[in-house]
């Protein structure tokens, strides 16, 4: 009789670890093609913007410094004519009204003056140059004098030098400032266009993945794509991608028809056979061997059906315990398996009820042909799951003379077969391979490993279905 306990209370109890899934390559990461067509229409966009303002600022620099060196030049010269065609009290009224009305201060220039130039950029020394061209030799252009800031012109009266302090707001160039905003204002804008050109370029694409993804999953009649797009291109390559899909769902529907075709009609002679073999053989050895020939070639065409279902699979929350129990209650009657359980409470996994089942019958099945022990003839299997995130890990493992290193990676390969396989030749070669694509299809990884201690795990990773 099987014997299915939990053992908590052993000597070295089961241990499952998380196991690596070998079979996927690492990936990749790097930016989606909505980020990286938004960077590099980005960063084209505030290069021309930079460009454009540094063109602007360019073009702006010399008619500024002329217009400004005018204007100080006309000032100087219409101040100079005044102060020369005025008596000494009219002059002292007239650089009072000059003072208070005009922001223009005259004052008479001292040897010991200390002065800042004004030359001090490339604007201030344009300026300086116009204002030497236009006053004549001699002319300072200064920011302080005596430490008074503001816009200093040294100037000749009849000989006598003089200051002329000018309110330097009316002469000031575009202010940084202002530059600023019209350069954040622009870089904002041109980024929002950015961004919709982008997501303009990449929704097409976008639903195309998706419509792929959909196909891939088996589900044709959510993946057709709009074939009345306005770009001619996209259009095409929509209605192309119908057809495609079209096809395919044909070619799927064609294949279950033909499955179902082939099991009925192979179903049939092999159930007349076995009437046959039972009523017209004498032999009774005979007959059982021709029974037992009969039995497997039914075996073989399952799995072959198995094996062809289509890749979507419907997932609902499954109790693990409750199909493991399901699935030992069908072999209790057999003498050369042993279990031992060690099982995590209320484990719940995203699966199909009826294929989680298969799995694990097919396991265990596996397990007992296989992992026999050469002195007792009978298989012990350990069978232990736990919770890791948003993971139940899943491990059934026998204690027979496991497998080569080198062959792991072929057992789940269509008809292949290990040693001890090929000696008792009594399949067809897909179990594993059913076992691995089945678990694919619900969304989990199924890897098989050596342990130390001697036998070959199964290690099952399924999605976690969270309570309430």
């Amino acid at each position: 009789m099987i014997q299915a306990q939990t053992t908590p209370e052993r000597a070295s109890p089961l241990t499952l670890e998380a196991t690596p899934d070998s079979s996927r390559a690492p990936t990749r990461v790097g930016l989606s093609l909505f980020w990286r067509t938004f960077f590099l229409l980005a960063l084209l966009l505030i290069g021309s913007i930079l460009a454009w303002l540094q063109t602007l600022r360019a073009l702006e620099f010399e008619p500024r410094a002329i217009q400004t060196a005018q204007q100080i030049a006309s000032l100087v010269n219409l101040s100079r004519a005044a102060l020369v065609h005025s008596d000494a009290i009219n002059r002292v009224s007239l650089i009072k009204t000059m003072t208070e009305q005009e922001s223009v201060r005259i004052v008479p220039r001292e040897p010991g003056d200390t002065f800042e130039p004004f030359d001090v950029d490339a604007l201030g020394q344009r300026i300086s140059q116009e204002l030497n061209a236009r006053l004549g030799p001699g002319t300072v252009v200064a920011n302080s004098v005596n430490q008074k800031e503001g816009l200093w012109v040294g100037f000749v009266i009849n000989d006598d030098d003089y200051w002329m302090q000018i309110d330097r707001a009316r002469f000031n160039h575009t202010a940084s400032q202002t530059w600023l905003i019209w350069l954040l204002t622009a870089a904002a804008l041109s980024l929002a266009g950015a961004a919709l050109i982008a997501r303009l370029i990449n929704r097409p694409l976008k639903q195309l993945s998706f419509a792929a993804s959909r196909v891939r999953e088996g589900d044709f009649e959510a993946s057709t794509l709009d074939e009345n797009v306005a770009t001619s291109e996209i259009r095409a390559v929509n209605i192309g991608f119908n057809r495609m899909t079209q096809k395919l769902a044909e070619i799927e529907q064609d294949r279950a028809i033909m499955l179902a075709g082939i099991s009925h009609d192979l179903r049939t002679p092999l159930a007349r056979l076995r009437l046959e073999t039972e009523l017209s053989v004498a032999d009774t050895e005979a007959r059982t061997h021709m029974a037992a020939d009969i039995e497997q070639l039914d075996v073989i065409i399952d799995k072959f059906l198995d094996y062809a279902r289509p890749d979507n699979a419907r997932l609902s929350t499954v109790a693990l315990g409750e199909t493991i129990d399901a699935c030992l209650y069908s072999a209790r009657n057999r003498t050369d398996i042993h279990f031992n359980l060690d099982l995590a409470d209320n484990l719940l996994v995203l699966a199909d009820a009826v294929e989680l089942g298969r799995v694990i019958t097919n396991l265990l099945e596996n397990a007992r042909r296989y992992g026999k022990s050469v002195d007792t003839g009978i298989a012990v299997v350990d069978i232990a799951a736990k919770t890791h995130d948003k993971w139940v890990l899943f491990q059934i493992r026998d204690h027979g003379m496991g497998v080569p290193d080198e062959q792991l990676v072929n057992l789940t390969k269509p008809f292949y077969r290990g040693e001890a396989a090929r000696t008792a030749a009594n399949g067809a070669g897909l179990g594993l391979a059913i076992v691995e694509k089945t678990i694919l299809r619900m969304g989990g990884t199924f890897v098989l490993t050596n342990t130390p201690s001697g036998g070959l795990a199964a290690n099952i990773k399924l999605q976690r279905a969270l309570t309430g």
